[in-house]
């Protein structure tokens, strides 16, 4: 391919909106566009290596076993609300419209239940499972914050397969074939991960693990235990359960005046006690009723354990108004102490607190000195908070790790999650009817593009591993004089002949630029011919990894690329 003949539209400066170096070099290198907040499209650079991701990614996932189909983008409102998450998923981030027949449809953001629509009208008899099928396809989300270009889009290409087995059995081997094949993909683009225990989340069903890439420019953060190897993310991430260390000495109760502070480090400061050593309530709307939740005034309230304690997806803070019905006081001054017709849950180090600070359910006033038992009476204790870099690992007690990552892929075992509301049902050799059992498995393409550039580049540009590069090989000649030109020619034709993927830089522009641009756009080899050089027979190879330079014989650069490439 001559440079001169294709699209690669380079930019000498960094671009304002980019603020990590995925980003910053996808725009600058011409691999991609904006159109719109989330929305980009790929340029012929961007379009070959993510080609090259989704090569790697149905080599592994055809050797699995698993089967690839295409399903539609578009999808009917009403098999949405089959599974009810028209109300959990469509309604937050999905994007609806109505067809010239008043029907509404929405642009597919996930496809379990496209999928499992299309499997129980096939699917029959427990002779036709285990089945694992898979798709490469585009999504659409109505992020509320679209970052760092294609890592959150709003419009993305995701892989996702979908396992379907007659038992739990079979759905625990489908889920490590899987796990295997993420762990190859990832391997063969070069990417550390580590697989981490994760909330299913919106998904649905009992366990799953996300692949993580360490990334400081990652939107997500781990607890990682370096001893053990524990991993989860911190939605999932267990707190250890405090001892028993609670105090027996109690001051008497009182009732102080904060004016209109209501912060918990307004309050601290304003009574001179540690955040530690007050109590949050907040008020939970669910099911159409209140719940009151305690937690220490340091830590952070864990809705997804939150969700998982009380068994419901559809959980919300109540409104100020509602707070005010609920306690008879406004936001901020809510407490546990005099709570009537609520119920109240609270955090395990909860249990361990004596003479700490609460709302007092009274504007502008809390209460000092609240004790259990005695001032108030909870029986349910829960995990409930996220995890931090004080806490220990819940497996072995070591230290733990809070580490910034990149989520690059999620397994769920989903169980009968869509099956059962969906009617997605085989015979068993008994013939009874039973529900197929699923599994999910996603991973972002896009994703994996941004993170292989995150962890291969320098200040000049981007260091492709050889397995996605756009192309194998770059020929630079420096100048247009015929001896060193024609050279570059017949290198360049005698590659193509080998079946190596090469770029020829016929560009006749200043060598400085073309360098420059040479290691922006990353290729492995640059293959460099200047007269200097070509004087003693000899031209320059160069590694982009490295920047490791040396001279070759002329005659040899086919000979000489071929063993590289197949080393």
């Amino acid at each position: 391919m001559y440079w001169s003949e294709y699209f690669i539209p380079t930019l000498k400066e960094d671009p304002k909106e980019a603020e990590v170096a995925s980003h910053k070099f996808m725009i600058r290198a011409g691999l991609i566009r904006k159109l719109s907040a989330g929305i980009y499209s790929y340029l012929p650079l961007g379009l070959r290596v993510l080609r090259n991701i989704e090569n790697i990614i149905r080599r592994v996932m055809n050797d699995k076993g698993a089967i690839e189909i295409f399903l539609p983008a578009i999808h009917p409102l009403n098999i949405w609300q089959i599974s009810g998450r028209d109300k959990t998923l469509i309604e937050d981030v999905g994007y609806s419209f109505k067809d010239r027949h008043n029907n509404t449809f929405v642009l597919g953001p996930t496809h379990e239940e496209v999928i499992t629509d299309l499997v129980r009208g096939e699917i029959k008899s427990y002779r036709q499972l285990p089945l694992i099928l898979y798709q490469i396809q585009t999504k659409f989300r109505d992020e509320p914050r679209p970052r760092f270009g294609v890592v959150r889009s709003k419009e993305f290409i995701m892989k996702d397969a979908y396992s379907f087995d007659k038992d739990e059995e079979g759905l625990d081997k489908s889920y490590k074939k899987m796990y295997e094949a993420y762990s190859e993909i990832l391997e063969e683009c070069h990417l550390p991960y580590i697989a981490v225990e994760a909330d299913p989340g919106m998904m649905g069903g009992k366990e799953s693990v996300e692949f993580m890439i360490p990334a400081e420019s990652g939107e997500d953060m781990i607890a990682h235990c370096k001893k053990c190897g524990y991993s989860a993310s911190l939605e999932q991430a267990e707190c250890l359960k405090p001892p028993k260390t609670r105090k027996k000495e109690q001051k008497p109760l009182k009732q102080v005046t904060t004016l209109s502070t209501y912060t918990v480090e307004g309050v601290s400061k304003l009574l001179k006690q540690k955040p530690s050593s007050l109590v949050k309530t907040l008020i939970y709307k669910i099911d159409g009723g209140f719940i009151a939740v305690l937690i220490r005034g340091d830590k952070t309230i864990n809705e997804s354990k939150l969700k998982r304690v009380l068994n419901c997806e559809d959980l919300k803070l109540a409104s100020e108004r509602e707070i005010e019905k609920v306690t008879k006081a406004p936001l901020g001054f809510a407490g546990p102490v005099g709570l009537k017709d609520i119920r109240i849950i609270a955090d395990y180090q909860v249990a361990n607190m004596s003479n700490f600070i609460t709302g007092a359910n009274e504007k502008d006033k809390h209460l000092i000195n609240v004790n259990l038992d005695r001032d108030l009476k909870i029986n349910e204790f829960y995990d409930l908070r996220y995890i931090d870099k004080d806490d220990e690992c819940p497996r072995c007690k070591n230290k733990i790790q809070i580490r910034r990552t990149m989520e690059i892929g999620h397994i769920f075992k989903l169980g009968m999650r869509y099956s059962k509301d969906m009617k997605a049902n085989f015979l068993d050799k008994d013939g009874k009817e039973k529900p197929i059992i699923m599994g999910c498995y996603g991973i972002g393409v896009n994703r994996l593009l941004a993170a292989i550039i995150e962890l291969n580049h320098d200040d000049n540009g981007i260091i492709w591993p050889l397995e996605v590069a756009p192309f194998k090989v770059l020929v630079l000649p420096v100048d247009r004089s015929c001896k060193v030109y024609d050279l570059a020619q017949k290198i360049y034709k005698d590659l193509k002949t080998e079946g190596i993927e090469v770029l020829f830089d016929d560009r006749d522009l200043q060598a400085g630029f073309k360098f420059k641009d040479a290691d922006l756009i990353g290729i492995p080899y640059q293959v460099i011919i200047g007269p200097k050089s070509l004087e003693k027979g000899k031209v320059e190879l160069k590694i982009r990894r490295g920047n490791k330079r040396r001279l070759i014989d002329k005659q040899e650069v086919g000979f000489t690329l071929k063993k590289l490439l197949t080393s």
